[in-house]
């Protein structure tokens, strides 16, 4: 992993993104999604340097009564690629502007978000540090409440939802 980019997500780039913005509206208006997306995906990425950070000192021992050292690893390896999916589906949210592609991946990004975040609560004190589980978290909440503004942002465009969900 890069020094310059302990997240192993890429950086947010304000010009990629303006490739996605509607041409029909003025570009100096503030765009209050793209800049509620930026915010999430910034946060996303302290946890991401948590996380990464945390599972470098993960125990895997031997235990007599636990789950063997291969199961930690399998879920390690799940738990980050949840997390990776995470910023990537934020990313791809902002392409094309259109609400059921922000609405799908929004809930992708709640439900891996929280399997992460109770992950911590098996992992902690069986093979992470109690203490660095508890930040872990923490910063999920602070992404959660990030999650709750950016969704107060989407607006409901003329694309159906050919699956029903999102109407």
């Amino acid at each position: 992993m890069n020094i310059n980019n302990l997240s192993g997500l890429p950086d947010w780039d304000d010009e990629h993104m303006k490739m996605f913005d509607n041409h029909d509206e003025e570009e100096w208006k503030p765009n209050p999604t793209r800049a509620a997306c930026k915010a999430l995906y910034l946060q996303w990425q302290q946890v991401m340097v948590l996380l990464n950070g945390l599972f470098e000192t993960m125990n895997v021992e031997e235990k007599e009564n636990g789950f063997p050292p291969d199961y930690w690893e399998d879920h390690k390896q799940m738990i980050l690629g949840d997390a990776l999916q995470v910023g990537a589906k934020i990313l791809s949210s902002e392409a094309g502007n259109i609400y059921c592609l922000r609405m799908e991946n929004a809930a992708i990004i709640r439900k891996n978000a929280q399997f992460i975040k109770s992950s911590m609560l098996q992992m902690m004190g069986e093979v992470i540090d109690e203490q660095h589980g508890e930040i872990v978290r923490d910063e999920i909440d602070k992404f959660r409440l990030l999650f709750i503004d950016w969704v107060a942002t989407f607006e409901k465009d003329e694309f159906k939802d050919e699956w029903g969900l999102f109407i």
